[in-house]
């Protein structure tokens, strides 16, 4: 009969930040198990649970037993099974005694082509098996597959020693409203639980699991339990919303993890700190609270840090003021030391501080951070003269923008760089944009960050990410495969965002090229900047598709090699509109033809000298027609191209269509006269170019 399955194990507290992966991977491993040996239905459906204390899941319409099977076995070849008589050999003897089928004779078994040679086969029904049988081994092989960080080794009360992510107390396995059988980690399955550690009278108390059915609804009324982890989680989150009020509660998904990895019946408590605290930047203080004590911190409307914060509690009480209490006492000292680091900082410039960076290698064949910070530096200002920025400034910004890396609060906690060096640079009378720059250019930090939105961050973020990923290269590191331990791949999507979404009108060759001559102190020095361009341009790839552009629209563009990303978009579109009208495929077509000839006849071409078409040699009416179409046409075209109209130089091309249809339809490019075909090659060069100037339209070819 089919019953919903639970299994539970009860253990000591499980690690925090591993606990949602470990309940996931618990119940995978469960149900692929059972699927892999016929013990679930089509509709059976899952729910993994994981507390702080426990791992399970309940499976809905589990097999009793699994169905008996209709197998067909290979044997033997023929020619090995049988004699020259026709009698069955020791080989097929000892085979079928092998397979456990001893007692079947030849005329029971089946000959049958396997495509390689006729063979015996034997049909049987394998019966099926027990679903305590099948459970034991999937239980076993979820509980030995677990991510577990690191493994503990613990003895049982019968002195055996045990190996498991935290020390395991019971199990519990139901089919319905029977135990099975089962063993685990030296436990034997059973229909009891234990509840929250602390709510309960008597948190020892066994708490009877009737029904596989009524397991979390169990747990909660008897045991003030919340058995789901994404269920205690969502609940975290509508409280601190509900007690947040008009404030803003900042709730990164990481951190509500981590709490409700923490608690078995999550309640929210407001707390206050003094607002002397608030005079330190806001960020030092969020990060202190949730980093180090785990709370919630509130904001007003205009994100402006407020003196009340959050917590979530795994203790529910009408007098909550020594819960209260006590973590706002826990917390002053956090905030203090970060005040104390703020203040200490400031005693000091971040000018003053550049001699500092001497002393931190930032690759032993790449030299100092202060090194680094002079080819920054330098790179920031050729750059910023391109995008109309501030030479000086740039520099200015580049020279201090790693300077708060040697600072007290960047060293306590590392996720404020740049962030401090901010409010530094403010503190010390910087140009504001060479203060922005501080944070700035460490954008964008992930997929979807925000752009730097200065001029001068965006000369250094360029210079900065353009200089590691140069460098790099510059000495062998380039990524492989799925290693990419200096970040180079985030390091050209942020380099290629800002080009592409800020249009800026920068030549890629130039800026590899500068950055490359930074490098030639390095040992047999090789300029990568090739290679870093074809990496950057496989990166600009996955960009477009993001974005929702087809392959062979991304081709048209990118198989042309762009040196500049600001029109790219525009191009794209302008592809798009093209791929829409009735003319695209045969202009596509007729251009991946024309493309081919051409790169055939390079040699021809090149002898020619790039000789125009002479009307003269022009002899046949489709060729004459086309000719005259060029002509007609190429003035719209330029002019379209000229004014950044790519849409309108595409569709200017449709007019072509019928004459080059019917060029290709009665003219021979390849002429005996020689004088004839090389110009019509001239002409087709001269229509490939024209073809060509927004997009390579023969990859929209089929």
């Amino acid at each position: 009969m089919n019953q919903t399955l639970l299994i539970e194990l009860l253990t000591e507290e499980l690690p925090p930040k591993a606990l949602a992966k470990l309940g996931a991977a618990f119940a995978a491993g469960i149900v692929n198990g059972l699927k892999t040996r016929d013990f679930l239905e089509a509709d059976s459906v899952a729910t993994a649970y994981a507390t702080p204390r426990r791992l399970a899941v309940s499976i809905t319409n589990v097999r009793a037993g699994s169905p008996d099977k209709s197998i067909r076995e290979k044997v033997l070849p023929i020619s090995v099974a049988l004699d020259a008589t026709g009698a069955g050999t020791a080989p097929l003897a000892k085979k079928l005694a092998a397979l456990g089928f001893p007692d079947v004779t030849v005329a029971e078994l089946e000959r049958a082509g396997d495509g390689k040679a006729e063979s015996f086969y034997y049909t049987y029904t394998a019966p099926g098996s027990k679903l305590e049988t099948g459970l034991q081994a999937a239980l076993e092989e979820s509980a030995a597959k677990l991510p577990i960080p690191k493994l503990m080794s613990y003895q049982r009360p019968d002195g055996t020693t045990v190996q498991f992510v935290r020390p395991a107390h019971s199990l519990v396995a139901l089919h319905g409203a029977s135990v099975l059988p089962l063993t685990l980690l030296g436990l034997k399955a059973g229909a009891t639980s234990l509840g929250h550690r602390f709510l309960m009278a008597d948190g020892a108390r066994p708490i009877a699991i009737a029904h596989a059915e009524n397991y979390a609804e169990t747990l909660a009324a008897e045991g003030k339990v919340i058995a789901s982890f994404e269920a205690r989680k969502e609940a975290i989150r509508a409280a601190l919303i509900e007690k947040a009020g008009a404030d803003q509660v900042l709730m990164p998904e990481a951190l509500l993890d981590e709490v409700s990895a923490l608690v078995e019946w999550p309640v929210v408590y407001e707390c206050r700190f003094e607002d002397e605290f608030l005079a330190v930047p806001q960020e030092c203080l969020i990060l202190t609270m949730q980093t180090n004590q785990k709370y919630f911190a509130l904001t007003d409307t205009n994100g402006k840090l407020r003196s009340r914060f959050l917590i979530v509690s795994n203790v529910a009480t009408a007098t909550p003021e020594h819960i209260i209490g006590g973590n706002e006492r826990v917390v002053r000292p956090r905030l203090s030391d970060a005040k104390f680091f703020f203040e200490q900082d400031k005693k000091k410039t971040l000018e003053s501080r550049l001699p500092l960076l001497d002393k931190i290698v930032y690759h032993n064949k790449l030299g100092t951070q202060a090194a680094r910070g002079e080819r920054v530096a330098a790179l920031a200002g050729q750059i910023a003269a391109l995008i109309k920025g501030d030479a000086a400034l740039a520099m200015r910004a580049a020279k201090l923008s790693k300077a708060d890396l040697v600072t007290d609060m960047v060293g306590e906690f590392p996720e404020l760089q740049g962030i401090m060096g901010t409010y530094y640079a403010r503190n010390d009378g910087e140009h504001e944009e060479v203060a922005l720059a501080a944070s700035e250019h460490y954008q964008p930090r992930f997929a979807g960050d925000a752009l730097p939105g200065s001029v001068t961050g965006t000369a250094v973020a360029l210079a900065d990410k353009l200089e590691t990923l140069v460098g790099i290269w510059a000495i062998g590191l380039a990524p492989t495969g799925d290693k990419d331990p200096f970040a180079l791949r985030r390091h050209a999507l942020g380099v290629l965002r800002m080009l592409l979404e800020k249009r800026l009108p920068i030549s890629i060759g130039a800026l590899l090229s500068n950055a490359a001559q930074l490098f030639t102190f390095v040992a047999g020095f090789k300029d990568p900047s090739a290679d870093v361009y074809a990496f950057m341009i496989e990166r600009l790839r996955g960009i477009l598709r993001e974005r929702g552009f087809s392959p062979n629209e991304i081709e048209a563009v990118v198989a042309q090699n762009p040196d500049r990303l600001d029109d790219i978009a525009q191009r794209l579109e302008a592809v798009q509109a093209f791929a829409a009208l009735p003319e695209s495929a045969s202009l596509a077509a007729a251009n991946k033809r024309i493309t081919n000839i051409l790169k055939k006849n390079e040699e021809a071409l090149s002898a020619s000298g790039g000789a125009g078409v002479d009307p003269a040699l022009l002899a046949d009416t489709a060729e004459k027609n086309l000719a005259a179409a060029v002509t007609r046409v190429q003035p719209e075209v330029d002019a379209a191209f000229a004014r950044g109209d790519f849409a309108g130089t595409l569709k200017t091309l449709a007019q072509l269509r019928d004459d080059v249809d019917a060029f290709f339809n009665d003219v021979m490019v390849m002429a005996d006269d020689l004088a004839l075909r090389n110009n019509r090659l001239a002409l087709l060069s001269a229509l490939h170019g024209m073809m060509n100037r927004v997009a390579d339209i023969s990859k929209l070819a089929a």
